[in-house]
Parts: structure tokens; sequence; C-alpha cells
């Protein structure tokens, strides 16, 4: 296997953008499940506060992957020294995660946002997404997908192995493996970002990592790249945020179950709006809104996709509404005629739907 140059950024290895770094060890991470009212903070920051946060795939650790990924990347042909200290050490150690109840996923927090209060706005801009190693997976298993119960074609799961190569320009894509018989190798450009961002739910509960919601979570929107914000209502004191399930690329829908999953290290500004003037920028959030420097992202979520399809017309009609003070009845017609409605993604429980509202076409 021959790995692009560049360094493998082990725990605090590397560069780290930001004056204040969160590595993802047992004490600072959770498995399978997301903060809740009753978790304490590993971390505490003012508004406006750059955060570097290390962040580890669940592809590689589970159990039904050995839940050894030292093993389990070797057998890919991947060195030891290029698999991460960090997953090794969560992997290996006693963990009250159980298969058949948590999700898959580890999440890195949760960040307490000094003066967060609920009604007020959390936001979370991604400033930098750096792979912290060249490879990643991407799996169909579970009985889940948009073809569950066609696939996986054999009793067994079914996890492929991407490879991480460099182009001639220099652009890092992609690779899936030749099939037998000759085919084409499959090269795709990456577009990295966090499947996780979310706010703690109130209560004493902690919520499965799988469904996303209000309080974010696995939302899978692949628009969230470097340089695009998630607006998240406060559901807690502290917001005590957090981030996970990161992603070297996914396509929109996310079909097989998982995208091609991989760890990241990610620099996020968190910055507070007070519920009066988020009302005036957006309306009443109900749940997740993402911006881009392009677009608006209002979402709907619901088991039933239709159900979802309409909640983010809803979301998009009245975010017009409180943005730009356009009619409701105009505001629906404009939608329908300028606006893009994707499948997020259809594999987590709770299906997901984001519009994409282009903000040039509004004269400030």
């Amino acid at each position: 296997m021959t790995l692009p140059t560049g360094d493998i950024l082990q725990p605090g290895v590397g560069e780290i953008p930001a004056s204040t770094y969160l590595a993802a060890t047992l004490e600072t991470t959770l498995w399978g499940r997301l903060p809740c009212a009753a978790d304490t903070a590993v971390l505490t920051v003012d508004p406006g506060t750059e955060v570097t946060i290390d962040t580890i795939s669940h592809e590689g650790i589970l159990d039904d992957q050995g839940r050894d990924p030292a093993a389990y990347f070797a057998g890919h042909g991947v060195p030891r020294e290029h698999v991460l200290d960090d997953a090794v050490e969560i992997a290996g150690a006693p963990n009250p995660r159980d298969p058949a109840v948590d999700g898959p996923h580890v999440v890195t927090g949760p960040i307490a946002v000094r003066g967060a209060r609920p009604g007020d706005v959390v936001t979370m801009t991604l400033l930098r997404a750096v792979p912290r190693a060249p490879y990643g997976v991407i799996s169909n298993r579970h009985g889940r997908g948009a073809l569950a119960g066609e696939y996986p074609l054999a009793a067994e799961n079914v996890s492929v192995f991407a490879a991480v190569e460099r182009t001639a320009a220099g652009e890092l894509v992609g690779t899936l493996p030749r099939v037998p018989g000759g085919a084409h190798t499959v090269r795709f450009p990456l577009r990295p970002f966090l499947g996780i961002m979310g706010v703690a739910v109130s209560g004493t509960e902690r919520a499965h990592s799988v469904p996303p919601g209000a309080h974010g979570g696995n939302i899978d929107i692949n628009l969230l790249v470097e340089g695009t914000s998630l607006h998240l209502p406060v559901q807690v004191d502290g917001a005590l945020a957090y981030v996970g399930d990161p992603h070297f690329a996914q396509g929109d829908g996310e079909v097989a179950l998982t995208a091609m999953e991989a760890s990241l290290r990610v620099t996020i500004r968190f910055d507070l709006i007070r519920r009066e003037e988020a009302l005036r920028a957006f309306g009443e959030i109900s749940g997740p809104l993402a911006e881009t420097p392009e677009f608006l992202v209002p979402t709907g979520l619901d088991e039933d996709l239709d159900l979802a399809v309409q909640k983010c017309v809803r979301a998009a009609i009245s975010l017009l509404h409180a943005r730009f003070g356009m009619d409701e009845a105009l505001a629906y017609a404009y939608l329908s005629a300028a606006t893009d409605f994707d499948i997020s993604q259809v594999v987590d429980l709770v299906k997901g739907v984001h519009a994409r509202i282009r903000v040039s076409d509004f004269d400030e």
C-alpha cells in the first residue's frame, strides 16, 4: 500500500491551529451516546473561542471488526505507526458501550460555551478539517441502508477499505480497490466534514448517537465542510457541544449506511447568539440550521422521508419570513422555483432533508 506523503496526526502531533486543543481520550469522549444535561463539560470556552479537536472514526474499532484497529488495518496493509494511538486506546479499554443498544460513534466533548442558556443559539463554524491518516472505511451492516434486506449480498457485513492518494495536481482523492475481473480503480474527490455536530439534550438520559434531532447530532450534511457553520438551539445551560463521526467524503443519501469514514483533526469556532438576535436572524429555530458562504440550509428530520421533506419546507418558509420579511405564500413559491431540497441521509433511523437557499437571490 502506497501512502501519500504527510504526517499521521497522532494525539498532540502535527499542526494545531488553535491555542486551545482538545484531544480524544477516554476522559474526553463518549462512545455510542451523546451528552445530556447531567454530563460535566470537559472544556469550557468563551463565545468566539477557536478550539482544535481530534476526532476518531468508529470504523476499524467496532466489535464486528475485532475491536482492534491495529490488527484490523494491518489486514489492509497499514503499518502500526499509521494507526492512530487514541483509536487503539479507546478500542482496547473497558467501556460501558453495549453494541445491542448503543450507537457506533465516538464523540469528543462536551464543550461548554460560557453564558449559553436554553433559547439561545450556539453556532459551530468549521475552520479547518484535516485528515489524521490517509485511509478510511465504507460499510454496509446492521440490516440498514437504502436497500436493507437486499444488501449485504452475503450474510457477513461488508466494510470496504478506501485509501487516499495524491493526484498529479496535488489533490487528495479517495480510491476504491479494483474488483476481480480487472475493473478500473475508482477515484473520487475528498470533502472532509463532521457527520456529528450537536448540543446536549435536556434531562439525565444520554441520546443514542445514531438518530439526529433538534439537538443536531448525526445529521450527516455533507455541505458542512471548511468555512461553513451549524446553528443549534441550546437545550441546557452551557450548551455542552460535541463533535464526531468524521468523514472524508459522502454522497447525499449515504445509501449504504456509512460513507468514507475516517478520523479528522478539526478547528471549530464556538459563537453564541442570544435568543432575541437569533429570532431576528432566523426565526424560531426548532432544529439544526446550516449556513455556507452561498446557502442558508434549513433542515427537516423524521422517520418518514415524506414528513422530513414537509418539515424542511416549513422550516425554509419560516426562515425566509424571519430573515427577509418574505410573505409566506411568496416564500413557498420561491422555494418551488429556485431551491433544491436534498436528501441528507436515509440510514440513521431518522431521515434527513436539507434545503439550499441561495443568499445571492436576495437584495440586502
